[in-house]
């Protein structure tokens, strides 16, 4: 791996540990080698995690469309900042940028882009590892459904572990690192 894609937040949230860990998992990317590819926004904890890489002398590719750039959102200062003209492309360039995703506490949007990859790995379109930096039992009750859906048989089992779970930021590369894809057969 040389890129991670991270999701996250366009805001801080409500626990300053939300911001701690997206400073650290900035410097963990940058101390194991890896570039950071996210969201280009200079906002939350977004614009924390693109710092940290900085301060700590990494590349940071950030992908934001051109309506985000209008409303002063975009992060000048990034390495490599690429406008493109819609959330669709910004996503499809994201993924192709990365060799890996994490997820960081956010909202709707962290959920879709992350949920989108993961059904991308579904269907066999990338073999690609995704986590979620579970900062405070953040996602605990996300996991807890992702079991319920696989329980219901809504998900294959193994389409329910492709998500690597931890909440120390250097834990989770490693288990990014040592992912292998199932292999996909049917998906029904």
């Amino acid at each position: 791996m040389k890129r991670i894609c991270v999701f996250c937040g366009s805001n801080e949230g409500a626990q300053p540990e939300y911001r701690r860990a997206a400073q650290h998992l900035g410097q963990v990317l940058v101390e194991q080698g890896l570039s950071l590819v996210y969201g280009g926004s200079k906002v939350g904890l977004m614009g924390e995690v693109a710092q940290a890489v900085l301060e700590a002398g990494g590349d940071v590719v950030g992908v934001i469309p051109s309506a985000l750039v209008e409303q002063e959102l975009a992060y000048h200062r990034l390495t490599d900042l690429r406008v493109v003209g819609s959330m669709h492309e910004r996503k499809a360039l994201m993924a192709d940028l990365a060799d890996g995703f994490v997820a960081l506490p956010g909202g709707l949007g962290t959920l879709e882009e992350l949920f989108e990859i993961l059904t991308w790995a579904q269907l066999g379109m990338h073999a690609k590892p995704s986590g979620l930096l579970n900062v405070c039992q953040y996602y605990d009750r996300l996991l807890d459904f992702v079991g319920h859906a696989v329980a219901e048989r809504f998900v294959k089992p193994e389409h329910g572990s492709m998500l690597q779970v931890d909440s120390d930021p250097a834990a989770l590369l490693r288990k990014l690192e040592a992912y292998r894809a199932p292999q996909v057969g049917k998906l029904y």
